[in-house]
């Protein structure tokens, strides 16, 4: 694969099942390294097929990495009736891991049809009695343990159908008492609580090769900042402690956890030691925010970004229909 060059360390999105002429230009001109789908980009196969590819076309890169969020559950940004209903983690966590990982590649097989090589997923939260419902039973569990196991799982389905899992939300989301969309969490168990729990199923698969940042302040570690903006835990937890030597990125600089202009966000994240800054919900004018504080992919960053894209590998055989069929009766007995 050559090397990646041209690019500017951003993934963003877009408006609609197709491209405006504003949206070809801007990506055109800005080059981010990837882009993100949501549901109101989702029409037939045939059209997710040609956004996908008017997506790439725009950045001049048949590699370029296209994400969404697949897991299933509450969680699925491609459903019916396009595409099969998947369940949630906390079912998919009580299932044999043979099963979790088919779900997986099912959903890998989905996703790669379309021109999507990365899913953000697996959750490794480890949510606690008391803690918000947005991780509720999206969650594989409620015991390290289980969530190691069955994160590995998926993110092994995932790879084996030419899909890049995503790990989130580093160091971990389980504890916050509030949605980070639309408040900033704060976190106050004390290191050796964390450790032993939250950071547990990040530092097992620490050798995937993308993570997604928590929007959580973590008093214990920097009381004033959450973790996508703390160089402290950045380096001390994500990088030092949990041992990720892979391409880090934000989630949604446009979530209500974050305050501030965009350019503003988007220079934090990149001095707290991000590779990559996420922004969703394709509105222009705050694009153009995030676009005038990002740097082009250059150094570690770099360096990350074009190891992420070396795991990607065609899809190993599989038999489609008989597989699905496996899934299904499965699911109806268990």
């Amino acid at each position: 694969m050559p090397p990646i060059s041209d690019a500017r360390a951003v993934i963003l999105g877009c408006s609609g099942t197709t491209l405006t002429p504003e949206e070809t230009t801007f990506f055109r001109d800005v080059r981010p390294w990837g882009f993100i789908l949501f549901k109101r980009n989702i029409g037939t196969p045939d059209a997710v097929r040609a956004l996908t590819a008017s997506l790439r076309e725009t950045v001049g890169r048949s590699e370029a990495p296209i994400l969404i969020d697949q897991e299933g559950g509450r969680v699925q940004r491609m459903g019916p009736p396009h595409w099969p209903k998947y369940p949630s983690g906390r079912r998919v966590g009580v299932l044999p891991l043979d099963l979790a990982r088919l779900g997986a590649r099912l959903m890998a097989h989905d996703l790669a049809e379309v021109g999507i090589n990365v899913d953000c997923a697996p959750m490794l939260d480890v949510p606690v009695a008391g803690s918000d419902d947005i991780v509720g039973d999206r969650a594989f569990g409620t015991d390290a343990e289980a969530v190691i196991a069955t994160g590995r799982a998926v993110a092994e389905g995932l790879m084996a159908g030419g899909v890049l899992p995503v790990i989130k939300h580093m160091p971990g989301h389980g504890r916050a008492t509030c949605d980070s969309h639309l408040a900033l969490p704060e976190v106050a168990a004390d290191r050796a609580q964390l450790a032993d729990s939250d950071f547990r199923p990040f530092r097992a698969l620490a050798d995937l090769p993308l993570a997604m940042s928590a929007h959580v302040v973590f008093t214990a570690i920097d009381p004033e900042r959450p973790a996508t903006l703390s160089p402290t835990v950045i380096r001390e937890i994500v990088r030092e402690r949990i041992g990720f030597d892979g391409l880090l990125m934000t989630d949604d600089l446009s979530m209500h956890a974050l305050q501030g202009p965009f350019r503003a966000r988007a220079e934090a994240a990149f001095a707290a030691g991000i590779d990559v800054v996420l922004h969703c919900n394709g509105r222009m004018d705050e694009m153009r925010g995030v676009v005038e504080g990002t740097p082009w992919l250059s150094g570690e960053a770099a360096r990350r970004a074009q190891a992420a894209l070396a795991r990607l590998t065609a899809p190993e055989p599989f038999d489609i229909a008989e597989a699905r069929a496996r899934f299904e009766a499965a699911l109806a007995v268990a």
